[in-house]
């Protein structure tokens, strides 16, 4: 069986959402699959089962299908190092800190990485679902295209175009996309899926008759916008979560850090219909919230630095406040980083709610594993460098851990929040997790022709 590559037409077409759930959906038919993406550059990361760090789109759809996770899904992470700088992560281990011009130079020296983890999949797998990343036709750069060009090309994969029809200029996406595509991988595209469209879907039927008449390209369906809180990639993704807030009780501010990571903590406040969430961006708005959260940061020191610039650490006095990894550790009286591993600054003074020091270490902790927290046992993980000794503690009404995926807990969520308001019942998180994966692929499956698509993958 061929393995298949998502290729956008432009960035944010929504490849990650389209890529889980035809893995989800060639799954449950009966098909052996994985998800994969050469390379990904975004500051939110999960550990897998086998340890190390993936993105979470990967991370996602191979939960999503209860699959064991390993680093072969994702083995080439970027994340923000600031001034130019990427964190390189191989493989789900750190490697090394590099500025763009040095990656790119150096890329060839990953592509065997690539080529070995998506060998491994093949073993093991039928089908291997490869996202692809922005555009796959930046002519500049495709030489320099690891999760796009090489993967299609090195593998031949099966191809299918996704189009944003939000964007505007969908025709000439398609048609340029398509074009600009070396020979041998026209010959490879199945068709193009048209994606978020709203309003009346027989206003498109024209559309899809260019596309296929015209173009020569098979349209595969049309897709209309469906919202889909869960599996966020990045922080400009999760800005457009949608929220029904007509029955929220509580409302809960994150502070929309700089370098804000792990951002998939949240989604379980979205989901939540007891809270409202928002995400702040200057101190005053501090004042309508009844919880704030100081998120992970991929930058701690410089973050730091924003929050009290702009007026934050006053603003944070009083309330009830859930500091998480990178926030916990502006928590301490200070942050010591005597190798420079994070920033230029070997000591920096913290907020200084919880006493001792934050010490930056050159192996960072990654690990995933049951915890209890502030009594309560959930399931989190952990991708840190500070280290102190309590890996949680808290004052007063601040909560203060190194633990990602917190929220997840219903247990948690319930202590924290029935605290600040004593009418807050919760909601079964895992329960609606399942239930929104379920009907967000009915509804790709009912719009998109995954049986010609499986066809296609036989032949």
């Amino acid at each position: 069986m061929n393995s298949l590559s998502i290729f956008g037409t432009s960035s944010d077409a929504g490849k990650s959402t389209l890529s889980f759930a035809i893995t989800y959906l060639l799954h449950h038919r009966g098909i052996k699959v994985a998800p994969f993406k050469a390379q990904n550059v975004s500051n939110n990361s999960q550990v897998t089962d086998a340890g190390g760090e993936v993105a979470i789109p990967q991370y996602f759809a191979a939960e999503a299908i209860g699959m064991k996770t390993t680093p072969d899904i994702n083995p080439v992470l970027l994340k923000s190092g600031g001034k130019s700088q990427a964190h390189v992560i191989v493989n789900g281990e750190s490697v090394s800190n590099k500025d763009v011009w040095s990656y790119y130079r150096d890329l060839d020296t990953l592509k065997p990485h690539v080529k070995k983890a998506f060998l491994r999949l093949q073993e093991k797998y039928d089908c291997v679902v490869a996202e692809g990343a922005g555009s796959p036709v930046e002519l500049n750069l495709m030489d320099k295209d690891l999760s796009n060009i090489y993967v299609a090309e090195e593998f031949n994969t099966k191809i299918v175009l996704v189009a944003d029809i939000q964007r505007g200029g969908v025709f000439a996406s398609i048609y340029g996309v398509y074009h600009l595509l070396p020979e041998k991988l026209r010959k490879n595209v199945i068709g193009v899926i048209v994606n978020k469209f709203q309003g009346d879907m027989s206003l498109f039927d024209e559309g899809v008759t260019i596309i296929e008449e015209k173009f020569k390209i098979p349209v595969l369906g049309v897709v209309p916008f469906k919202p889909f809180n869960l599996g966020f990639e990045d922080s400009e993704s999760i800005m457009n979560y949608v929220q029904d807030t007509t029955k929220a009780i509580i409302k809960v501010g994150v502070i929309k850090l700089p370098h804000i990571s792990n951002f998939t903590d949240f989604e379980p406040l979205i989901a939540d219909g007891e809270v409202e969430l928002s995400f702040l961006v200057n101190p005053s708005e501090i004042d309508s919230c009844d919880v704030v959260v100081l998120p992970g940061t991929k930058r701690v020191v410089d973050d730091l630095g924003w929050l009290r610039k702009r007026g934050f650490e006053k603003k944070l006095q009083g309330k009830t406040v859930v500091a998480i990894c990178g926030g916990y550790e502006m928590m301490y009286e200070s942050i010591l980083d005597p190798k420079q591993i994070e920033s230029e600054n070997k000591i920096v003074k913290g907020f200084g709610i919880f006493s001792g020091g934050v010490s930056f270490k050159k192996k960072k902790i990654v690990k995933k594993k049951k915890y209890k927290l502030f009594g309560v046992k959930l399931q989190g993980y952990e991708i840190h460098n500070g280290v102190t000794q309590k890996i949680a503690q808290r004052k007063k009404n601040v909560y203060g851990t190194f633990v990602h995926g917190i929220f997840d807990s219903d247990a948690l969520r319930y202590k924290i929040f029935s605290k600040v308001n004593k009418y807050y019942k919760g909601y079964n998180f895992k329960k609606y997790k399942k239930k929104s994966i379920h009907e967000f692929a009915q509804h790709i499956e009912q719009h998109v022709d995954i049986e010609r698509i499986v066809q296609e993958l036989n032949d």
